[in-house]
């Protein structure tokens, strides 16, 4: 549990601080007020609340300005670049206060994606850090695997390391395993809204990073795939094997689980979450994406919603005005 701030001298002074506010960004979806609540020490993250959700969210919100910069600078580490300056809004997506409203932006880059929306999770501020690293991760892959599985379950993987994995309900592997165990290693699934890709690929990050390749060795080389990148692609650069043994032998792996399959019941099966992150000293400055297609550029602005498998019905891609 986050420690709660307390409320002093500083706070009130904040609060006088705000009447001077920065004008909010366009949201994604959310169309009500938008109180100013702080920016991070480092200025780059700067974060806005629904007052009507009351103090629950504002300590969300709160919480959320003095966790920010540790998140941005984890994030940097796993794609080595820094990344631009966001705003967020802690609000109640889908009407949920928990969390599983989930997360939201409109592009895969810090130009077309850097309104974040996230869902408030009332007395577990941790969440909403976890939220936002989801929608972050994939403003550094800079245009790259927007709306792709792969991207999905990268994004979904950098929340879970960087958030401590609470967000484990939103866990897609085992529904994957239920659904028959499709192989998307060897193709990609040109969506991010289908539990069934991004469980595949949730389980073999797992399996990726258990062996020694960490998402900071994962990130950069999924990006530099870009959309019609494999994971059995990814497997072959990181270890220099043929990358068509990918899926065999992800599912010789899988079938060594002390219970075969029935072992996946979360995300992260072979308990990649145990290894440390190896993060260089030194980043790159994110550059404007490059269109990696033959038609449309690859990023065009659209709402990327991050739920839970259980409300895949609601999942829903809107443009705005």
């Amino acid at each position: 549990m986050i420690r709660r701030i307390k409320e002093d001298r500083s706070q009130r002074k904040s609060v006088a601080i705000k009447r001077d506010a920065p004008a909010a960004p366009a949201w994604p979806s959310y169309k009500g007020t938008s109180q100013f609540v702080g920016t991070s020490p480092s200025g780059r993250v700067t974060v806005y609340v629904d007052p009507s959700l009351g103090q629950p969210a504002l300590q969300n919100a709160e919480d959320l300005v003095n966790d920010a910069d540790r998140v941005v600078t984890a994030n940097d580490g796993i794609f080595g670049t820094t990344g631009g300056p966001v705003s967020v809004v802690v609000c109640a997506l889908g009407g949920a206060t928990d969390g599983s409203g989930g997360a939201d932006h409109m592009g895969c880059d810090y130009s077309t994606g850097a309104a974040i929306e996230v869902d408030a999770s009332f007395g577990n501020s941790a969440r909403v850090s976890a939220l936002f690293e989801a929608e972050l991760s994939e403003c550094s892959m800079n245009g790259n695997l927007c709306g792709e599985s792969t991207g999905e379950a990268l994004s979904r993987w950098c929340a879970a390391v960087i958030g401590n994995n609470v967000l484990a309900d939103f866990a897609t592997a085992p529904q994957w395993v239920q659904d028959g165990m499709q192989d998307y290693v060897d193709q990609t699934d040109n969506t991010d809204q289908n539990p069934d890709s991004i469980g595949c690929g949730m389980a073999f990050l797992s399996w990726l990073i258990s062996q020694g390749y960490g998402l900071e060795k994962i990130a950069p080389a999924m990006v530099n795939l870009g959309d019609a990148g494999t994971l059995a692609q990814l497997y072959g650069n990181l270890t220099a094997d043929d990358p068509g043994n990918a899926w065999t032998n992800f599912q010789n792996a899988i079938q060594n689980l002390p219970n075969g399959a029935n072992s996946i019941t979360g995300d992260d099966p072979f308990n990649g979450l145990a290894q440390p992150l190896q993060i260089a000293a030194g980043v790159r400055k994110a550059r404007r994406p490059v269109s990696r297609r033959k038609t449309a550029a690859v990023c065009q602005p659209k709402s990327k919603r991050l739920l839970p498998p259980s409300t895949k019905t609601s999942h829903r891609e809107t443009r705005t005005a």
